[in-house]
């Protein structure tokens, strides 16, 4: 499908193959992405003019709709092309992608039959996920009350539009004076933050919560995972609890957003020296010279 102009404005929002400016930019109010967050969705970087890792975006929203029997209505190659054409078209270098799929418009029920045409939708903008300072700094986060969905109730590798879950987590760290929160599972271990995943560092080793545990597939966390065995640090998924967190050497959030951000003190306690570690460092250098060298071209 090639994109229609629909429009002069600076901001192309594409809706359906079509483009509108941010203002014209419109679905239903009876669109049950609205109504119950009935939808999938991805979040995709462009680094210099480069889509990073758009195929294992596309596979990821294609599973996860698979999982909730949505069916997106064009094939994965066509929406591909649609991706890098609408970053194209908005000229940004460097940009967030939002590719978002609804179950469309519907009765007021429940029911997801009632929907015939789902919606797909591409936002193209710049995002500013923490400050400066936090990537040299070091985040503060405490752990929160609310629990991470259950993977039999939602499961936690479907990127979903209800963020409800994470965003009362979000409330309670913003609350707390602090930009972010770590999530745990229904047993008490942990599982990720709001939006990011987590991983600690320890005697030279790095470890990460389980996709078990309830945690999102994070591409940043398998970029992390394969930047660090190509560099001989092992890498552990494991069952992690607060103590591990509490007297790691180091601890760092990776997001495609956020990419990846130290973490320097949690729930009151400092970890390791209280600053971004030697590992961390490393990671957050060769992740933003990957990013920046790898991508499917748009310009």
């Amino acid at each position: 499908m090639t994109p229609v102009r629909e429009n002069s404005d600076s901001m192309k929002i594409y809706i359906n193959g079509k483009l509108y400016s941010k203002g014209d930019a419109k679905i239903s109010v009876f669109d049950h992405g609205v109504l119950y967050g009935d939808g999938v969705f991805e979040g995709i970087r462009v680094y210099n003019g480069r889509v990073f890792k758009l195929a294992e975006h596309m596979d990821r929203l294609y599973e996860s709709a698979k999982t909730i029997m949505l069916d997106i209505p064009l094939p994965k190659k066509n929406l591909t092309k649609d991706v890098i054409e609408i970053v194209r078209l908005n000229g940004l270098k460097n940009a967030y992608v939002r590719l978002i799929v609804t179950r469309g418009a519907g009765s007021l029920g429940l029911n997801p039959f009632t929907c015939k045409n789902p919606q797909v939708i591409i936002i193209v903008d710049k995002i500013i996920l923490y400050p400066p300072k936090f990537y040299k700094e070091g985040l503060t986060v405490i752990t929160v009350g609310t629990q991470r969905n259950i993977a039999e109730a939602v499961s936690p590798r479907v990127k979903s539009l209800n963020y409800l879950n994470n965003i009362l987590a979000k409330i309670e760290a913003l609350n707390s004076g602090v930009p972010e929160a770590i999530m745990l599972n229904s047993f008490g271990f942990v599982s990720e933050c709001t939006g990011d995943n987590i991983f600690t560092v320890k005697k030279g080793s790095i470890f990460t919560p389980s996709i078990y545990m309830g945690v999102l597939e994070g591409i940043t966390r398998a970029c992390v995972i394969d930047i660090s065995r190509a560099a001989g640090i092992p890498v552990k998924p494991i069952v992690m609890t607060r103590h591990d967190i509490y007297n790691s050497d180091e601890c760092f959030l990776t997001g495609t957003a956020a990419e990846i951000v130290p973490v320097v003190r949690a729930d009151g306690r400092n970890i390791g020296a209280g600053k971004p570690g030697q590992v961390t460092r490393f990671l957050m250098k060769e992740f933003r010279r990957l990013a920046r060298r790898e991508g499917v071209p748009a310009f």
